[in-house]
């Protein structure tokens, strides 16, 4: 029983080699997605796809560059060609910079902006125009909570996750009237090989939880990181058939971490 009807659906999927991404391709291809796998990291992609599909499922690797248009519009031409029209993108790669304003580079914030705002851009733009003429699709941008609320030492990757979540809101907009529904899932404190690398210690899970008042950080309420997994059953729902109604919505799982803010 194909429960959640995306059973057989070309499914993108960015940033698919690991943590998130690798967790949403792992369940769409579980219930029956035919999943296109893209990553700029083409050893690990075609690991992870490896994994899933001695398992049987329908998933293919497809590396590369988010941050080249011109590498996008060719990728995406090659997974219609190959695999079929796409119905599917989820918009996961994102990389993190972390510092103090004043010590930031151009070449940080650069990089930052590049992978986090410009490649959700150049991939939904090639992928909503293939997706309008068809008047179906769904489009989901994995963003994060530190988009909506300032944190300290994370100008960059905030700033970049606010933009790609207005963003997703306005290409929302455009494109209601033609079915083609987008929406945003933005995680918190997630574990993640991104959120280690900002643990001092062996008790970094801990003090994310508890939070910091020097850094004006709320800690989680519900008393745990989120899973890949966790991030993964949001953009389930809001890709399947039982959102149907639902466009332009940012959904946090973050433990309650922003207080619904």
């Amino acid at each position: 029983m194909d429960e959640w009807k995306i059973k057989g659906k070309i499914s993108l999927v960015t940033g698919a080699a690991q943590g998130i991404g690798e967790a949403v391709i792992s369940l769409l291809a579980e219930h029956g997605a035919k999943i296109a796998a893209v990553d700029r990291n083409a050893e690990k992609l075609d690991r992870t796809v490896s994994k899933l599909t001695r398992r049987g499922y329908d998933v293919k690797a497809f590396p590369a560059d988010v941050t080249d248009r011109d590498e996008v519009d060719r990728i995406v031409n090659e997974i219609e060609e190959k695999m079929g029209p796409i119905h599917i993108l989820v918009n996961v790669a994102g990389i993190f910079r972390m510092g103090a304003v004043e010590t930031f580079s151009d070449k940080d914030w650069e990089d930052v902006f590049k992978v986090n705002t410009l490649g959700v851009f150049h991939v939904s733009c090639s992928v909503s125009r293939r997706m309008t003429p068809r008047r179906s699709g769904v489009i989901v941008t994995v963003s994060s909570n530190a988009g909506t609320v300032p944190r300290m030492y994370m100008s960059a990757y905030a700033a970049s996750k606010a933009a790609a979540t207005m963003f997703t809101k306005c290409l929302g907009l455009e494109l209601a009237p033609y079915q083609i529904r987008c929406n945003v899932v933005s995680p918190g404190s997630t574990e993640t090989d991104m959120q280690r690398f900002m643990w001092a210690d062996e008790n970094g899970a801990e003090k994310v939880i508890t939070g910091s008042l020097t850094e004006f950080r709320l800690g989680i309420p519900l008393k745990r990181l989120a899973q890949p997994q966790d991030i993964a059953d949001a953009v389930l729902f809001l890709v399947s058939e039982r959102s149907r109604h639902i466009t332009m919505h940012d959904l946090r799982v973050d433990g309650g971490a922003t207080l619904g803010c």
